[in-house]
């Protein structure tokens, strides 16, 4: 795993690689730059584009001052460099670095507080005003200054964080942040990169590599965690001699009513393909002939409206329950009946939240190490109102923990949040899975992880990162722009045997 820091944990880090490796703080600043160059160079290779740096005084923009320096030394023809002294504040390493500029021919200007702000003729504006450590909403000269390199709407590359963005804190609606294309961001990418509150500010972003201590980051044990393929790959269990069916378990999926069997469907074919070694779905009378078209392998119980269906709870290596469930009395009464008669983990998802939300006793009553599959309304419906992803993620982290289960947010990067208080982050995924039914595809495949005898926490993890992957192979290579869940399910297979290969 790749532990995500917060910004007093980024300082922390920073720190340690200064007094153990050793190096001075100016040249581990210099280290930085480079690697923020070599980025840049590659991606933008016309070296008479005109770009303008806007620099703090701080250790931001003595970044900025350091980078500027070396795209000279690359032979960019047309840089130049504002300096906005709205602060008193100046870091000694900008001090540096500021000399070391005008050594240079760059052309330096300073913006001082109420000054008229300078015309901009640049067709890239490099973002070097502030950096992870903000921890206040932009006011007075820094917001006018953002507001109006936004309105310009030029290319703008961030140099670590975008101004005014906050790095592990709430974003509040209508902050003033910078507008990004692109940030580039030292080491690992910062925690709220990774919730949906950072799409207006943050187009895309890359992370380089400045040679922070691993081995320190480590011991730091964060709360946050990004989930990459090798952890993927090293849990993930290949099929051996020998085995059978039974071998890898048998998942039941309770889903389905006469109009919603697609959801049924879906999430039964996922669990099949997710390598459940027997696949059974409860689903109406209505529905069975849609089974057995669908996917003739997955066996049925049949349930009627007024009558609870015979189920043998003991024989079931792992059970869903939710999609198309419907949430009328009988889907209370069979949610019901599962909490009490099962005390193996439980998959939930979909109307089966729903129930749970308007049934709070359930809730408390969840057999320790179930999963809940919830989007954001349904995570709302089941913990409260939220104004924001980041009071989003400290309810999960806070839930998952006070009731003993494994919470799978789902977003651009779904997050699970364990009860050990902690949240993972998962890297894959795409646009063009936004599309119905994908939920169940994924409630399937962490049904039928379960049942092969994952953890609760592998199941989620793997779970969650096989289904984006199978979307990810589907959608770009291909530049599809819509994934439909079941051909999604269906290349499940393949994109498991890659991972074990």
């Amino acid at each position: 795993m790749l532990p995500l820091l917060t910004s007093a944990q980024i300082r922390q880090a920073d720190a340690y690689t200064i007094a153990n490796e050793p190096i001075t703080s100016v040249d581990l600043m210099e280290r930085a730059s480079k690697a923020f160059v070599g980025w840049f160079i590659n991606h933008f290779p016309d070296k008479r584009e005109s770009i303008t740096f806007y620099c703090g005084t701080g250790n931001n923009g003595g970044d900025g001052l350091a980078i500027a320096r070396l795209l000279g030394g690359h032979q960019y023809k047309k840089i130049y460099v504002k300096i906005a002294r709205f602060s008193d504040r100046v870091s000694d390493d900008f001090t540096i670095n500021l000399e070391r500029l005008k050594q240079t021919s760059i052309p330096v200007i300073e913006i001082n507080k109420g000054d008229e702000l300078p015309d901009e003729n640049s067709a890239i504006i490099i973002d070097a005003l502030l950096g992870s450590g903000l921890n206040k909403p932009l006011t007075d000269d820094y917001e006018r200054l953002v507001k109006y390199i936004n309105d310009l709407h030029r290319t703008v590359v961030a140099v670590d964080v975008p101004t005014g963005f906050f790095s592990d804190a709430e974003i509040l609606p209508g902050a003033t942040v910078i507008n990004a294309n692109l940030v580039i961001t030292f080491q690992q990418a910062r925690i709220n990169f990774l919730l949906p509150e950072s799409a207006p500010h943050i187009k895309s972003w890359e992370t380089v590599n400045i040679g922070i201590s691993e081995g320190y980051v480590q011991t730091l044990n964060s709360l946050y965690q990004f989930v990459e393929e090798k952890d993927i790959r090293s849990t993930l269990k290949p099929r051996s001699r020998f085995s059978n069916k039974g071998t890898y378990g048998h998942t039941l999926i309770i889903a389905g009513q006469e109009k919603t069997m697609g959801a049924a469907l879906l999430c039964a074919s996922a669990a099949a393909h997710a390598g459940a070694g027997l696949t059974t779905a409860c689903v109406p009378q209505s529905g069975l002939t849609a089974l057995n078209s669908y996917l003739p392998e997955i066996m049925a119980v049949i349930r009627s409206e007024n009558e609870q269906p015979q189920i043998e709870w003991d024989k079931f290596s792992s059970i869903a329950i939710g999609p198309g469930l419907g949430k009328g009395e009988d889907a209370t009464a069979l949610l019901s009946a599962v909490i009490k008669n099962y005390k193996k983990p439980i998959v939930i998802d979909a109307d089966a939240l729903n129930l749970l939300a308007e049934n709070k006793t359930l809730l408390q009553q969840l057999p320790p190490g179930s999963i809940l599959t919830p989007h954001m309304k349904e995570f709302d419906r089941l913990f409260g109102e939220h104004k924001s992803w980041w009071q989003r993620l400290q309810t999960g982290m806070e839930q998952a923990s006070k009731l003993q289960v494994y919470i799978v947010l789902k977003n651009d990067y779904t997050i699970t949040l364990s009860p050990e208080g902690k949240a993972y982050f998962n890297s894959t995924s795409n646009a063009a899975m936004a599309s119905g039914g994908m939920g169940d595809v994924l409630t399937g495949i962490v049904a039928a992880l379960l049942g092969q005898k994952y953890t609760s926490l592998q199941a989620c993890l793997i779970g969650v990162y096989v289904h984006g992957k199978a979307g990810d192979e589907l959608a770009l290579p291909n530049r599809l722009n819509v994934v439909l869940p079941g051909k999604l399910a269906a290349n499940l297979p393949v994109t498991m045997a890659k991972l074990l290969a």
